[in-house]
């Protein structure tokens, strides 16, 4: 074998390689992608917020959230969150409703997250996707503006 084809090999045996890391990457965090609201499959109360569109992507060692919809009175939102899935606070961006998010990994398929506004936790939930990955349901609870105690379910297909 000359050396010409020995770099050749080693070069395509590389990317081949690679290929398959980010293959398993993105396998073992079926959270990573674009989630699009599917409003028909979801229970959102009239007048609350609606997250219509959610990314998450990795960002070195940790994951970047980007959340697009909007508010209670229909005006658009864009809300950011860099953090890890491993229960801890990390700040978000945007929300004027929020100042952090936390949201822990309990499996491959499910998640728990906390929202908290000046320390006070604002709003509790759950997200589970589904074993083929391509849906995710993110139940809420939480209190409304007037106190009052609301749950929503959202349903989001990925994208």
């Amino acid at each position: 074998m000359t050396r010409g084809n020995m770099t050749i090999r080693r070069t395509v045996l590389t990317l081949v390689m690679l290929f398959v890391g980010l293959t398993i990457c993105s396998a073992q965090n079926p959270s990573l992608g674009t989630w699009k609201l599917n409003e028909a499959k979801s229970k959102i109360p009239a007048g609350s917020p609606k997250n219509s569109t959610v990314t998450y992507e990795a960002a070195g060692d940790s994951i970047k959230g980007t959340i697009d919809g909007v508010d209670g009175q229909g005006k658009p939102t864009h809300t950011e969150w860099t953090g890890k899935f491993d229960g801890k606070d990390y700040p978000v961006t945007g929300d004027p409703t929020s100042d952090t998010r936390a949201i822990k990994q309990i499996d491959d398929h499910h998640y728990q997250l906390t929202v908290k506004k000046a320390g006070k936790v604002t709003l509790t939930g759950k997200a589970v996707i589904a074993a083929d990955g391509k849906s995710r349901t993110v139940t809420v609870s939480g209190m409304d503006s007037m106190g009052m105690k609301t749950e929503a379910v959202s349903v989001y297909d990925k994208q």
